[in-house]
């Protein structure tokens, strides 16, 4: 991977051949963010706008077919990459992302209703064996409420799979340039995560909350719970990197992670926001943040 960033900032020619053939290529448009961000981060805006516009040319067709998508996760990485540039902390980012978040889902929501609309139908059919006997002793109002959210939670995370790509396409150019230029910074970067207390509880309460005052509103549980993941993330490697964690539970937590989602996926958020009660890491980690240009 570090061979493609060389590639990459050699030039401008070569910049623009891997960010725009990556975005015309299906699937690959995280690659063409990543690669985007990468010249964004190290020239500024000045010098990457002309390549980030032609990115944009096949994002655009995408969209005209019907894929959204793309544009959605370039503007969105480039935009959390400005931010990041600007001097932002990354705490700041993550949490700047939930905006972004928000904004995909109005467009899923859009352009994909239907389809989401009908998966949501085919779900609440099945709720009454998913959930067995519970769904029995729900009143005829509860179930109308748990009904009339699982569309905007179905939107909702899509828009958080976005959201998180967006993220770590972010992180993926922030690590080329931290290794061609100021090699290891990024994972101290990345180690010293830590989301404030207040910020971290706010999100606490809108996962919880949210849905209670409209059903649109469900939408926000996916979104506000992908900063607490990153965080709880970098905790993981933040005891790792002190000793106070073997590296086995590292490797056992992304492998639990890919089989057993549903579950770690909870705990990285409760690890995040018990860390912002504790700090976890100690107050050390913050001399370890480095500036946001990301080389030293």
């Amino acid at each position: 991977m570090r061979a493609l960033a060389d590639f990459i900032m050699r030039g401008r020619v070569q910049a623009t051949l891997v960010v725009v053939g990556c975005a015309a290529l299906p699937l690959l448009f995280w690659l063409s963010a990543a690669a985007g961000s990468l010249v964004f981060l190290r020239r500024g805006f000045k010098d990457a706008s002309g390549i980030l516009a032609w990115a944009l040319l096949p994002a655009l067709v995408w969209w005209f077919f019907g894929e959204p998508r793309t544009l959605m996760v370039l503007l969105g990485t480039f935009g959390l990459a400005a931010l990041l540039r600007a001097g932002q902390s990354w705490s700041r980012v993550l949490l700047f992302s939930i905006a972004w978040g928000l904004v995909y889902g109005v467009i899923l929501g859009s352009v994909f209703r239907e389809p989401i609309e009908a998966l949501a139908q085919v779900l609440e059919k099945a709720l009454p064996q998913m959930l067995d006997g519970l769904y029995q002793q729900l009143t005829v109002e509860e179930r109308a409420r748990l009904g009339s959210v699982i569309a905007p939670v179905l939107t909702g995370l899509i828009a958080a799979l976005l959201q998180a790509v967006s993220l770590l396409a972010l992180m993926l150019g922030r690590y080329w340039q931290a290794a061609l230029y100021n090699p290891g910074g990024f994972g101290s970067e990345f180690r010293a995560i830590r989301l404030p207390l207040v910020p971290a509880l706010l999100l606490l309460v809108c996962m919880l909350i949210a849905p209670n005052f409209g059903s649109e509103l469900a939408m926000l549980t996916p979104l506000c719970s992908v900063p607490l993941v990153f965080a709880g993330l970098a905790l993981i490697h933040g005891l790792v990197a002190q000793k106070r964690l073997a590296r086995f539970w590292l490797v056992g937590m992304y492998v639990t992670l890919v089989l057993f989602m549903q579950l770690i996926y909870p705990l990285l958020v409760v690890l995040a926001i018990v860390d912002s009660l504790i700090d976890f890491r100690g107050r050390s980690a913050s001399k370890d943040a480095g500036d946001a240009n990301g080389e030293g």
